[in-house]
This record gives C-alpha cells, sequence and structure tokens, in this order.
C-alpha cells in the first residue's frame, strides 16, 4: 500500500505563484513515474505534468513555460512550481505516483487525495 499525501494548495491572484508538494510511502520496491494532475467539477482529470525516476518531464501544453515539475532526491517526492497563475488553472490537483510493488508486476498507479487551487482575478 501506497499512500499519497499533497501540500501547498491555496488562493492566489492572478499571476501568482504557489508551489505544491507530494510525498509517496509505503512497502513498495520502487516508485517509477510521480506527477501531478488537474480536475475542475463536470470535467475529466487533466494531465499536468510528469516526471519519471530517471528525470524525464512530460509538460502538458497549457502549462508550459509556467509550471516546473520536480523529483526529490529520495526519488518519493515531487514538486510543482506554478508561476504566472491564470484563473483557468484553478483546480483540484492530484498528486499520482506510479509505484512497483513487486518486481516483474506491473505498476499500481496510487493517488493523494487532491489539494484545492484557486486564482482569482
Amino acid at each position: 500500500q501506497v499512500h499519497v499525501v499533497e501540500s501547498g494548495g491555496g488562493l492566489v491572484q492572478a499571476g501568482g505563484s504557489l508551489r505544491l508538494s507530494c510525498v509517496a510511502s509505503g512497502s513498495v520496491f520502487s516508485i517509477d513515474a510521480m506527477g501531478w494532475y488537474r480536475q475542475v467539477p463536470g470535467e475529466q482529470r487533466d494531465l499536468v505534468a510528469t516526471i519519471t525516476s530517471s528525470g524525464i518531464t512530460n509538460i502538458a501544453d497549457s502549462v508550459k513555460g509556467r509550471f516546473t515539475i520536480s523529483r526529490g532526491s529520495a526519488k518519493n517526492t515531487v514538486s510543482l512550481q506554478m508561476n504566472s497563475l491564470k484563473v483557468e488553472d484553478a483546480a483540484v490537483y492530484y498528486c499520482n505516483a506510479a509505484a512497483l510493488v513487486v518486481p516483474g508486476r506491473p505498476l499500481i498507479d496510487y493517488w493523494g487525495q487532491g489539494t484545492q487551487v484557486t486564482v482569482s482575478s
């Protein structure tokens, strides 16, 4: 079992910055990719940014150049630095961790509870 806990959401004015952090913990062999997704009510959960254990990133076009994803040295933490926030960035942001629980078995996705990001105009 892996526990994923996000922190750092809140209210910010448009143009401002926020930093989200996430920690994944539990009895696993390793954690592969980690990432951030966001969801607004009534819509699907969308990818924001992901990063593999080797540091390869995938950033959504809508946030490219404004958001930066990074992985901690311990490989079980991930952060999302969000700059130049726009009203349309407001959503619940979810952290995802793809964990290898048993070697040779498929990766399992674990999700946090989400953290609210609100951007005022």
